[in-house]
């Protein structure tokens, strides 16, 4: 399962099995519910009042356990104070932990469509990456790894190719680059084929 943000489900117009997160579970073999809504986060409650901790009860928290639950998001709550993100973070994946004590969870950072993130962002992960160690849940950092390098305004890096003109979301190609990028790390640290088996 995934939770997360328009990166995740799609923006108005995308499909949501056109989004990374759909794309990398192809790349893996999975059968993948994807759970979120566009402009929320931690925090950030879009246009439903809808954080994720909502969206998780809503959406994904009556279900069975899956093997692996993928919590990507930050971006928008780069606009938040990044210790209440890194607590309602915290609150989430406890939650998720106590739900499904066998699921493996891991938690990524914010996506960004450009290698220069606000300094709210970068605050974001930071937070986020110290309550993932918290919790010895694994964490995938977009921004470090630099999966969107340079800047579509500027005509540099690989952010002409893979986001929009918008500035922030990923064209269709982009959407396939990213799921390559997190199989890739699922991978690395062994969860490319998670079991919930105890």
């Amino acid at each position: 399962m995934f939770l997360g943000d328009s990166y995740t489900v799609g923006e108005r117009g995308v499909q949501p099995e056109t989004t990374y997160a759909a794309a990398a579970a192809r790349l893996l073999g999975w059968q993948v519910v994807l759970g979120g809504r566009a402009g929320t986060g931690f925090i950030a409650p879009g246009s439903k009042h809808s954080p994720f901790g909502k969206l998780f009860e809503d959406q994904l928290g009556w279900r069975p356990a899956p093997a692996l639950l993928v919590v990507s998001g930050g971006h928008n709550d780069a606009h938040y104070p990044a210790g209440k993100v890194s607590d309602a973070a915290r609150t989430l994946l406890q939650k998720a932990k106590a739900r499904w004590p066998h699921t493996r969870i891991v938690l990524v950072g914010p996506l960004w469509g450009n290698d220069h993130p606000t300094a709210g962002a970068v605050a974001v992960r930071d937070g986020l990456r110290t309550v993932a160690a918290q919790l010895d849940v694994p964490f995938i950092d977009p921004l470090t790894e630099k999966w969107i390098t340079g800047d579509r305004e500027r005509g540099a890096g690989n952010a002409p190719q893979y986001i929009k003109p918008d500035g922030t979301h990923p064209t269709p190609e982009g959407h396939r680059y990213l799921a390559t990028r997190l199989a890739d790390d699922l991978r690395r640290i062994g969860l490319a084929h998670p079991s919930t088996a105890s």
